[in-house]
């Protein structure tokens, strides 16, 4: 198979293409681009910024075209540039969990929209605590923010973003485009932590955010096209301890707060989902980890088609 970009051409196995299912990701001419697109903006999980070329969370969806932006982990607003979305296109922001990880760059990734070409209104949807940290970010960008705005005739951002937050699992938002809602996902010790399923046209779309192994999640997620889910590789998580002894209470937090490859099998057998992709991989910077040892615990119990994501994967 051959893709052209760029005007250069690249030849692409048609058997690892289906395999990992990477696609280049920017809008080709002619595109059909009322199709639900998704893609991996970032797949490291946890907060430190990583070294073997995988971002911090974040997924986009393009429904119908609209960008629908969940978790805003640092790097957020770089990699949709690279996955060719304009910052002035952001429309909906979904927030998993207020983690750093996954919120570090909300209110840096709506700035870097209002001081775009055309500043866009956005909707933001998570947990409690999501409008006090939009309060917070508008307090300490405060002189930044009224001095262009006189200095540069802007739009004051504070009246183009609408915080939505929610407290139980349910309806989140519902547009002539997709249906959103939530599952309360078991991450402690944080309570107010949600996975996200989005009904379209075309595909429903089921992300995990963070979650230990949760049978609830299998029946929130039943039946969907796509399941992106959170994979922690437990042998790499030994290592990681044995390197260094001080971190007992780290190992604790992991085991009870994340996902083993072999129980994320477990949720998508249940689920009968079609294709599980895997993300916030834990560790994430741990280069000597191959696909293949992401995949094979997820294989003993799940025999779908299995994507382990890379940064600006098209699925």
């Amino acid at each position: 198979m051959y893709r052209t970009t760029n005007r250069r051409r690249f030849l692409i196995d048609a058997t690892s293409l289906a395999a990992s299912a990477y696609l280049f990701p920017k809008i080709a001419r002619g595109q059909d681009t009322s199709r639900t697109r998704i893609i991996l903006l970032g797949t490291k999980g946890g907060p430190t910024l990583g070294t073997s070329g995988r971002s911090n969370p974040s997924t986009l969806l393009l429904i119908n075209n609209v960008p629908y932006v969940i978790d805003c982990g640092y790097g957020v607003s770089r990699q949709l540039i690279k996955a060719g979305v304009a910052l002035d296109r952001l429309r909906y922001i979904f927030i998993t969990h207020l983690h750093s990880d996954h919120d570090l760059e909300f209110g840096g990734l709506f700035y870097n929209a209002w001081v775009a070409k055309q500043a866009p209104y956005v909707d933001a949807y998570g947990p409690v605590g999501l409008k006090k940290m939009a309060r917070d970010f508008f307090s300490y960008m405060k002189f930044d923010i009224d001095t262009r705005i006189v200095d540069e005739g802007m739009t004051d951002p504070r009246k183009l973003l609408t915080v939505h937050e929610f407290d139980r699992a349910g309806a989140v938002m519902q547009n002539e485009d997709v249906k959103v809602t939530s599952c309360r996902t078991r991450h402690p010790p944080i309570t107010q932590s949600y996975a996200y399923r989005f009904e379209t046209k075309d595909r429903s779309v089921v992300i995990s955010g963070d979650t230990a192994y949760a049978p609830e999640l299998a029946g929130f997620a039943k039946g969907a096209d796509v399941l992106i889910h959170e994979a922690m590789y437990l042998p790499a998580i030994e290592k990681l301890i044995k390197q260094n002894p001080g971190s007992t209470r780290l190992r604790e937090h992991l085991l009870a707060a994340h996902t083993s490859t072999e129980d994320v099998g477990r949720i998508a057998a249940q689920a009968e989902v079609k294709t599980l992709v895997l993300t916030h991989f834990v560790p994430g910077d741990d280069p000597s980890i191959t696909d293949e040892q992401w995949s094979e615990g997820v294989r003993k119990h799940f025999n779908g088609r299995i994507i382990v994501g890379k940064d600006l994967m098209e699925i």
